[in-house]
C-alpha cells in the first residue's frame, strides 16, 4: 500500500507516468518536461497559460524549474521496483500500443496496466486478480457472479448464489482464500513426501548403480580368468599334440630305420640263397657221380640249419607292436589329461607339467607326484626342460591369490617354491633372483631367494607345507601344516612376470596334495 502512495506521488499528472525530468511551476506543481511543454506549446496560441492542476493563469510563459530532488526520488523508485514480466497478458484500454496488463479486473473482465489500474473503479464488485487472458472464467457459469467460494463436498468452485439458491445449498463451504490455504498445506506435506521418496528412490539408484557396476567389474575379472584357463588349457592340448605327433613320428622313424636294416639284411641273405641254390642245381644236373659226392657245402642239413640261424638274427617288429608302443600310448596319456581337465579346473595349477621335468624325474601318472629316478629317462629336449632334479607345474598364475600344499614325508632333501618363466634351466629355485623356496637339506630348514639364504626361527617338524600367492599384493608366504599352522616367511616383492609352482627333489618323492 505504501508503495502504491508513493508512486501516485512521482506520478506526472499529465501522462500518469513516473516522472521523467520533472519541473516545477511557479505554483508548485510538478510535471515531466515534455508533458507541460507539450501543454504549454497548445496554449500559446490563445496567450495565456494555464497550471493543469490548479488552473492558475501566467501571462508569460511559466519558466520551468528543474526539480532536481523529485527527480533523485522518481529514479530511486523506479530502480527499487521489479520489472515487469511479460506475460502475453495487455491492457484492455491501452489501444495506441500493447502495454503489459499488472491486474485483472473480473467484474469487468478486463485487464488494466499500472495507468489504467489507479483511474479504475475501487467499488466492492470490482475483484482484481493476477492478469488473465479469461476473466471471465472466474464467474459463475450458472449465476454469472464472481466465484468467492469452495464446496469441499463436490470439490468445486462456486459464487454466494450457489450457496443460497443453488445445488450447494446447505453444504459446508469455505472461502475460496481459505480452501487455498489448507489445500496448500496438504499439498505441502506431500511434496514433503514427494520429496523423501524421491531422495529414496534416487539413494536405491545409486545403489543399484553401484551393485551393477561391481557385478560387471567381478564378472569381468570372471571372465578373463576362465578365458585364461581355457587359453591355459587349448596351449596344452596343442602342446601335447605336438609331443604326440612328434613322438610317433620318432617311434615311426626309428621303425624305419629298423626295417630298412632289416630288409637290407633280408637282402643280403636272399642272394646268398640265389647263390646256394644256383649251385645245389648245377649239382642236381651233373652226371658225374663224384661231382656231387666230393661237394661239403651242398648237404641238406647244413643248408637248412644256415637258414634257419639266418632267420633267426632277423628280428622284425609287427604292426602291432607299432601301434601298441606309440599310438595307443600316446592316446592313453591324452585320455589322462583330458580327465584331469575338470580337476584343473576347480584346482588350478596343481598338476605337474612333464615337458618341463628334469631326465632324472619321474612323474606319477595323476601329474602330482615327482620322484627322483635312478634311471635316466630319455624324454624329447625342450627350452623348458630342466636339467637337474626339477619339474614345475602346467599353469602358470599371473592374478589372484592361490595356494598349494605338499607332502615331502617320502624325501629328506628338497626345494619348493614359485619361478618366472624366464629362471635358467640350469639352475636351482632360489639360487636366482626369478625364484623363491623353502629348502630342507641335512643342515635344516632354510628359505632362499637370488642365492641369499633365510633361516628358520624354528625346526619344522610336521612333512607337510602350505605355499600361499598373492599376486597383486606382491607376496610369497611359506606356512608349516602342523598343528597349529605356523608362519615361516614371507617374501615381498613387485612381481613383473607370471609364476609357476616348482618341486625340486633330490632324494625320494614330493606329492602336490591338493
Amino acid at each position: 500500500m505504501a508503495s502504491a502512495d508513493l508512486r501516485d506521488d512521482l506520478s506526472c499528472s499529465i501522462c500518469l507516468n513516473i516522472y521523467t525530468d520533472p519541473v516545477t511551476l511557479r505554483c508548485g506543481h510538478n510535471f515531466c518536461r515534455e508533458c507541460i511543454d507539450r501543454v504549454l506549446d497548445t496554449q500559446k496560441a490563445s496567450g495565456l497559460y494555464t497550471c493543469p492542476e490548479c488552473r492558475e493563469e501566467f501571462q508569460e510563459r511559466p519558466v520551468l524549474s528543474s526539480a532536481r530532488a523529485l527527480r533523485n526520488i522518481a529514479e530511486k523508485f523506479l530502480v527499487s521496483q521489479p520489472v515487469l514480466e511479460d506475460t502475453g497478458i495487455y491492457c484492455t484500454y491501452c489501444l495506441d500500443s500493447p502495454v503489459p496488463a499488472i491486474k485483472s479486473c473480473l467484474h469487468c473482465e478486463s485487464s488494466l496496466c499500472g495507468r489504467h489500474l489507479r483511474i479504475h473503479a475501487k467499488s466492492p464488485e470490482h475483484v482484481l486478480s493476477d492478469p488473465t487472458n479469461s476473466p471471465g472464467n472466474r464467474k459463475c457459469s450458472m449465476h454469472k457472479k464472481i466465484v468467492e467460494y469452495y464446496c469441499p463436498k463436490e470439490r468445486v468452485c462456486i459464487c454466494v448464489y450457489c450457496i443460497a439458491e443453488g445445488e450447494h445449498k446447505g453444504h459446508p463451504v469455505k472461502k475460496l482464500d481459505e480452501a487455498s490455504k489448507k489445500k496448500k498445506e496438504k499439498l505441502r506435506k506431500n511434496l514433503e513426501m514427494m520429496t523423501l521418496k524421491k531422495a529414496w528412490a534416487e539413494k536405491q539408484v545409486r545403489s543399484l548403480e553401484e551393485r551393477r557396476t561391481d557385478v560387471e567389474d567381478k564378472a569381468a575379472s570372471e571372465i578373463e580368468k576362465v578365458a585364461a584357463l581355457f587359453r591355459d588349457i587349448r596351449r596344452e592340448l596343442e602342446e601335447l599334440e605336438k609331443r604326440v605327433l612328434s613322438e610317433m613320428s620318432r617311434q615311426a622313424e626309428k621303425i624305419s630305420q629298423s626295417v630298412s636294416k632289416i630288409i637290407q639284411q633280408l637282402e643280403i641273405q636272399k642272394d646268398k640263397l640265389s647263390r646256394k641254390m644256383s649251385h645245389v642245381e648245377e649239382l642236381c644236373n651233373s652226371t658225374d657221380p663224384m661231382t656231387v659226392l666230393k661237394d661239403q657245402n651242398s648237404d641238406e642239413e647244413d643248408i637248412c640249419q644256415t637258414e634257419q640261424e639266418d632267420i633267426m638274427e632277423t628280428q622284425i617288429l609287427s604292426e602291432g607292436d607299432f601301434y601298441e608302443n606309440s599310438i595307443t600310448d600316446r592316446l592313453h596319456k591324452l585320455s589322462a589329461f583330458i580327465k584331469d581337465i575338470p580337476l584343473s579346473i576347480q584346482k588350478p595349477g596343481v598338476l605337474l607339467d612333464e615337458e618341463t621335468a628334469a631326465n632324472n624325474v619321474q612323474i606319477s601318472g595323476d601329474l602330482k607326484t615327482a620322484s627322483l629316478s635312478a634311471a635316466t629317462i630319455n624324454r624329447l629336449e625342450t627350452p623348458k626342460r630342466f636339467k637337474q632334479c626339477q619339474v614345475q607345474c602346467r599353469r602358470s598364475f599371473s592374478s589372484g591369490r592361490h595356494s598349494w600344499e605338499v607332502d615331502t614325508s617320502n624325501s629328506t632333501s628338497w626345494r619348493v617354491g614359485l619361478c618366472y618363466p624366464s629362471m635358467d634351466r640350469k639352475s636351482y629355485i632360489g639360487n636366482d633372483k626369478y625364484s623363491w623356496c623353502l629348502r630342507k637339506s641335512y643342515k635344516g630348514y632354510n628359505l632362499m631367494h637370488n642365492s641369499t639364504t633365510i633361516s628358520c626361527v624354528y625346526n619344522p617338524t610336521s612333512h607337510k607345507f602350505r605355499i600361499y600367492l598373492d599376486y597383486e599384493v606382491g607376496r610369497i608366504s611359506f606356512y608349516e601344516l602342523s598343528d597349529p599352522i605356523r608362519h615361516l616367511h614371507t617374501f615381498t616383492t613387485t612381481f613383473t612376470e607370471p609364476l609357476h609352482l616348482v618341486i625340486a627333489v633330490y632324494i625320494g618323492s614330493m606329492t602336490i596334495t591338493n
